[in-house]
């Protein structure tokens, strides 16, 4: 048990890293849910752009940062990784954003994003894509720290200049001279985007040290079989992105052009109720990610990935079932209109359906470290198609309903499927029946809360005290180990 203090120190200030930045950002949502600030139609309208910025991030990265981490942690000289991997980014990022420039009035009509927004997004691809392997570099030499700062100063800037663009700038513009000349009347979806440029941008100067103080050679030998276990990697990217981001995208195809932004600005911001386990899960896999290599070579392995496991599920069912417990006494504080509440129906599916992501998450360790990358792949394709097939079937007759059930499917069946043939290429010794206790156990009382029994506090308090008892009943004696270390 205590080979595992490093990883909870890791987990921990990953976890600020990623917990505190996104709690910060969590409160654009009551922001931008402000009928004073947008309307739902303007906020299913940033959400949708949102929506191909996951996509794009995705291919701009084409794996590489999985790649790097494995190979980095393989290679006798981890400094040529390092140097080949940066040289492979800046290059391929430039070169692709510069051709999207040159074409950008034809993307812009065919993704149906206006002009002005497109440019902006343009920006903020090519800034993000620049610190992707710095990022990596400063997780794999181990200094959490300095990645948690970075984060947190991100999201704060972030937050900061919408808070001032969308609430204030228009009140000081009448007293101060200077600020006319930057406010424009309707240019709220515009500041948006600015503010993601001077964050992104402040974050990329931030790293610039880590530029001028690597050896710029480039391996081409190490790139190609870079590439090539990257390559799995980039196609199961696409289809998380699909699985994630692209039912806002199929909700303004296959609704019609008066409700679909609408539809989309509701479910948009009643998945953001899902943060909760979002976060954790995040949190978890990226202090678990370069856990599971630096610890592949030693003795059983496996056993620790086991127990690593049933924490994660273990803390992730009392985290399922406190939030949709508690979701109605939440979501005032969050989405500041009643316009958005249609779809709170959505919540305990996609908090469902992030949970079954993040134990995918953990199982794919065996594809990871077995260098089967293409399984993983596999996996996230098939459930695309599951999201893609349901969406197109459900969504012209129930709208933002089938997105979440579509969701909650592929991520289901991508966990189910990931688990199968891990125990057959390189089995673990999960405590199947612990862990299936916790997930089962948890998602029964949810739903049947939820769909039951919504807002009854009486049985949704029980419900959740009768499970802490099961849990700590089964883990007291791992609590009190923990505790120890």
């Amino acid at each position: 048990m205590s080979g595992f203090k490093s990883l909870f120190k890791q987990t921990f200030i990953y976890g600020l890293a990623t917990v505190l930045p996104r709690m910060l950002s969590f409160l654009l949502v009551p922001l931008y849910t402000n009928p004073d600030v947008m309307s739902v139609e303007e906020y299913g309208r940033v959400s949708f752009i949102f929506a191909y910025f996951v996509l794009f991030n995705v291919v701009l990265a084409y794996g590489m940062e999985t790649a790097f981490f494995r190979f980095f942690n393989k290679e006798k000289h981890p400094e040529n990784v390092t140097s080949t991997a940066s040289i492979s980014l800046v290059v391929t990022s430039f070169l692709v954003l510069g051709i999207a420039f040159l074409f950008r009035d034809f993307i812009a009509s065919a993704i149906e994003i206006d002009l002005k927004y497109l440019n902006l997004v343009f920006i903020i691809l090519l800034l993000d894509a620049l610190v992707i392997i710095p990022f990596a570099w400063l997780r794999a030499t181990k200094k959490p720290t300095k990645y948690a700062i970075i984060k947190i100063l991100n999201v704060a800037i972030n937050l900061g200049l919408n808070v001032f663009l969308l609430l204030y700038l228009k009140g000081l513009s009448d007293d101060f001279d200077i600020l006319k000349s930057i406010y424009k009347p309707d240019f709220e979806i515009s500041y948006i985007f600015i503010s993601n440029v001077v964050a992104s941008g402040v974050t990329l100067l931030l790293l610039i040290p880590f530029y001028t103080k690597i050896k710029y050679s480039f391996d081409s030998n190490l790139w190609k079989r870079m590439l090539k276990y990257a390559a799995p990697v980039l196609l199961a990217g696409v289809a998380y992105s699909i699985n994630e981001t692209f039912d806002r995208i199929l909700l303004k195809e296959l609704l019609p052009a008066d409700i679909s932004e609408v539809q989309i600005g509701m479910y948009s911001a009643c998945y953001k109720i899902a943060l909760f386990m979002t976060l954790f899960a995040t949190a978890f896999r990226l202090g678990i990610e370069p856990y599971f290599f630096s610890h592949s070579k030693t003795e059983n392995p496996q056993k620790n990935y086991a127990k690593i496991l049933e924490f994660f599920v273990a803390f992730g069912s009392i985290i399922l079932l406190t939030v949709v417990v508690f979701s109605d006494i939440i979501k005032p504080y969050i989405i500041r209109s009643e316009d958005f509440y249609e779809a709170m129906w959505i919540v305990p599916l996609i908090l469902i359906a992030n949970f079954c992501l993040g134990i995918y998450h953990n199982l794919s360790v065996w594809y990871k470290i077995t260098d089967r990358t293409k399984f993983g792949g596999y996996i996230s394709v098939f459930g695309a198609i599951v999201t893609l097939v349901i969406n197109y079937l459900l969504i012209p007759h129930i709208g933002f309903k089938a997105s979440a059930i579509a969701t909650v499917s592929a991520y289901g069946v991508m966990m189910l499927i990931s688990l199968y043939y891990g125990q057959k290429y390189y089995p673990i010794p999960y405590n199947f029946k612990k862990i299936g206790l916790y997930f089962i156990l948890s998602i029964v009382f949810s739903t049947v809360y939820f769909y039951g029994f919504r807002e009854n506090y009486y049985i949704g308090f029980g419900a959740l005290i009768v499970f802490l008892i099961v849990v700590f009943q089964l883990e007291k004696k791992n609590i009190s180990v923990l505790i120890k270390n």
